[in-house]
């Protein structure tokens, strides 16, 4: 069932959102050489208990850890680890937050220090198609117009669209209905209405767009071994532009 979310709890998840977007400012600014996905992780699980927030995935259908650090070849679902980041590696962190009962989820992608010419494509690529996908994210469009928004953006620069994993609705838990792909057909879909709280996080491979699971029953990669990538925004469905709620450059951020 696709719940509607009313103005007191869209509320909520603005003040959860701008705790996420800045501790992803913040995150911009900590990764480097040498520090661990172990340390980046425990930063934030400190600071959301400072502001009185929790890290909403962690104990998540067992999940041990309060946000997913995916290096290089893994697309989603990382765990943080101990292992210090090197110099050319891409690091995706994505975690979710419950702030008095208002949650936000974003993943972002971070460069360690220099990186190829291709890796910035593929990073830059993903990003704007996060925003190609949250444009065609308003009221009376459907879920489908998302997902061409995106494929037809990406397919031509001959990247992979993870078609495993999919954006969803958020609130009053983790994943809710529906399902938002990041490939489809336009007109096709749920219809999305004012009132719906979605993700929209896109994961691009530099290769081929199957993935493949490790041991640990969490963690996906490449089956290629190729470079992935992920952005993504939560958002509130209006009749105009779509309410992001993890906006990076939205005033009134948490002063980290």
């Amino acid at each position: 069932m696709i719940q509607r979310k009313s103005e007191r709890e869209i509320e909520l998840m603005k003040e959860a959102g701008k705790l996420v977007a800045s501790l992803h400012r913040k995150l911009a600014t900590m990764v480097q050489p040498g520090i661990t996905t172990m340390e980046l992780d425990e930063f934030v699980e400190k600071t959301l208990k400072e502001f009185g927030a929790t890290a909403a995935q962690k104990g998540y259908h067992g999940y041990e850890y309060a946000t997913c650090a995916s290096v290089n070849d893994e697309i989603c679902h990382g765990f943080p680890r101990k292992k210090p980041l090197k110099e050319g590696d891409l690091l995706t962190m994505d975690f979710v937050v419950d702030l008095n009962g208002g949650l936000a989820d974003s993943a972002w992608t971070y460069p360690v220090g220099e990186v190829s010419e291709e890796i910035k494509q593929l990073n830059r690529v993903t990003k704007e198609a996060l925003y190609k996908g949250i444009e065609a994210a308003k009221s009376g469009n459907r879920v489908g117009d998302i997902g061409a928004a995106i494929q037809s953006y990406v397919e031509p620069y001959g990247y992979g669209i993870v078609r495993d994993f999919a954006g969803h609705g958020i609130g009053p838990t983790i994943h809710e209905e529906p399902n938002i792909p990041h490939f489809g057909q336009p007109g096709r879909g749920k219809r999305l209405k004012e009132g719906m709280a979605i993700t929209i996080e896109p994961m691009i491979n530099m290769g081929v767009w199957q993935s493949k699971m490790d041991d640990n029953g969490w963690t996906a990669r490449t089956q290629d071994g190729s470079i992935s990538t992920q952005y993504e925004h939560t958002l509130v469905i209006t009749n105009d532009k779509p309410i992001i709620t993890t906006d990076q450059s939205q005033p009134g951020l948490f002063d980290l």
